[in-house]
């Protein structure tokens, strides 16, 4: 059975619990691995400036948003990051959380209408 290494683990820490709650099944069904969690302001900054994001303010400065990957990472397995976003909304549903995937930010099932893709994204939602 998968589990999340040290890395991982080391970048849940300030995240939601109830995200963190989603993420803890998900590995028990398949492998990911958390790029980030929790993120400062001047790490957002320093995103916003290098265009890795496109927002001034993000969930991930409350601690309500991660990005993660199937692990192994392959930037091109689309099919990947859905089958692992899809996973997450399943597993959120179960728990009763609610959540937002940056592959269809709508929630609306047509991954074809976003605006833009953030295939890593997943946030709690209130």
């Amino acid at each position: 059975m998968p589990r999340f290494g040290k890395k991982s683990k080391e970048r849940l820490k300030g995240v939601d619990t109830k995200l963190v709650n989603v993420l803890n099944e998900l590995i028990k069904i398949m492998d990911v691995t958390i790029i980030e969690g929790l993120r400062s302001e001047k790490r957002q900054q320093e995103l916003l400036a290098k265009g890795a994001t496109k927002v001034k303010y993000s969930k991930h400065m409350e601690g309500k948003a991660v990005d993660l990957a199937p692990y192994p990472i392959d930037w091109e397995n689309r099919d990947g990051f859905h089958y692992m976003g899809g996973m997450i909304r399943g597993i959120a549903h179960q728990l009763g959380a609610k959540v937002r995937w940056g592959g269809d930010w709508d929630s609306d099932g047509d991954v074809k209408d976003n605006g833009f893709d953030d295939l890593v994204h997943i946030e709690i939602r209130d």
